[in-house]
């Protein structure tokens, strides 16, 4: 019996371990995705301009779930050659794309992107091109970030780490909470709905179109 819960003590930890491990890849793909979008912004407008994917903080969440794909799927592969990385990547990539342009569209009625004056595009939501800069982005995670994670395990033995991953585990819930509310309210203000409780207030009052407009600079409203 002790065998058994002592197995079953040490599975435990290893799935949370692993789930800790999920939520910092996101977070750090997050990050990165914010300072290229940031990078981009300034070259093609030669100054900063907002391109953060939620209301509050640095985050791009479209490139943080794009970077736990790599993760789920090319680090369960051993020994797998660039190739292969680079074409998985490809894939992965312009899947997460496509659905995050989709669902934003249906949920909020923007989109963030449109790909429809490139070659090749599927829908405006993802192309070619775009797929392969995501193809270049799994060849340089797995050289450059997949053999560091593992260091995370290691990390998990000290209480800032973990007081550090609950409070920004919370955080992130309630920016992305907020962020979707927000949103939806904005698309309801669209179809010239009056607000209909003390929420509804609270986002026409401290984030009115103008200020989401300000917040999220590269999103265009669609027909609805």
């Amino acid at each position: 019996m002790e065998d058994v819960n002592g197995k079953n003590k040490v599975e435990k930890k290893k799935i949370l371990n692993e789930l800790i491990k999920v939520f910092w890849v996101f977070i750090i793909g997050s990050i990165i995705g914010y300072i290229l979008e940031m990078i981009v912004g300034i070259l093609q407008n030669g100054h900063f301009v907002s391109r953060q994917g939620l209301l509050i903080g640095p985050f791009i969440q479209v490139y943080g779930i794009g970077l736990v794909s790599y993760y789920l799927v090319i680090s369960r592969t051993k020994n797998m050659s660039n190739v292969k990385i680079f074409i998985i990547s490809m894939i992965l990539g312009g899947v997460v794309e496509y659905l995050f342009s989709y669902f934003q569209e249906k949920l909020f009625g923007t989109i963030s992107w449109d790909y429809s004056n490139l070659p090749f595009n599927l829908n405006g939501r993802t192309s070619l091109l775009h797929c392969l800069y995501w193809g270049t982005g799994g060849v340089l995670f797995v050289k450059f970030i997949l053999p560091y994670l593992d260091r995370l395990d290691n990390l998990y033995k000290y209480k800032i780490y973990k007081m550090a991953t609950v409070f920004l585990a919370l955080f992130i819930v309630f920016d992305i909470t907020i962020s979707g509310l927000a949103g939806a309210r904005y698309l309801e203000r669209r179809k010239n709905m009056e607000a209909k409780s003390d929420i509804d207030v609270f986002f026409d009052v401290h984030y009115p179109d103008s200020k989401l407009k300000e917040i999220y600079s590269n999103a265009k409203e669609v027909k609805i």
